[in-house]
């Protein structure tokens, strides 16, 4: 792999705690007063829930969105997962969509797209925002080429003893 680093971005939780609180106070230096945070699960949901304490917003809402299948393993197009929040319930807000990374961008571009025709303003927040996602997020912790070592994904899942395969 020619001019490709093996170096990745690590993000361990005490990090994480930091981006959060940072990209809270740039939300709320932005002006921008979110009504409610949608999250894009899985990754966005630790994200959404910092943020909701953060910027005294109650009001959470997630939206499952499947693309990435495995590890470089994806799907054309991402596609949202039911339930999709219903348009009438957000009808007039101001929606902060929250993801871990925007690393092509489809996700977040799609989760935008959906909430733009329904809400009053749709903005989104990221950890992490890749030079060559689709979509430049409104708001952005770190910027990288790096693949990113999440701390809730860098270990294998947890295998109880009475559950062998």
């Amino acid at each position: 792999m020619c001019g490709v680093s093996n170096e990745r971005e690590v993000l361990t939780y005490e990090l994480f705690g930091t981006a959060t609180r940072e990209l809270a106070q740039t939300v709320a230096d932005s002006g921008f007063a979110p009504d409610m945070i949608l999250s894009i699960a899985r990754g966005g949901l630790a994200l959404g829930m910092g943020l909701g304490y953060a910027l005294a917003v109650k009001n959470l809402s997630v939206v499952n969105v499947e693309f990435y299948t495995g590890v470089d393993q994806r799907l054309d197009v991402p596609i949202m997962l039911p339930p999709t929040p219903a348009a009438i319930d957000l009808s007039g807000l101001k929606v902060l969509v929250a993801d871990d990374v925007a690393d092509t961008g489809r996700t977040l571009e799609l989760v935008h797209d959906f909430c733009e025709g329904h809400v009053a303003e749709a903005r989104t927040v990221v950890i992490y925002e890749k030079p060559h996602s689709v979509i430049k997020p409104d708001y952005a912790w770190r910027t990288t080429d790096r693949w990113i070592d999440f701390p809730w994904s860098v270990l294998p899942p947890v295998v109880g003893e009475g559950l062998a395969h």
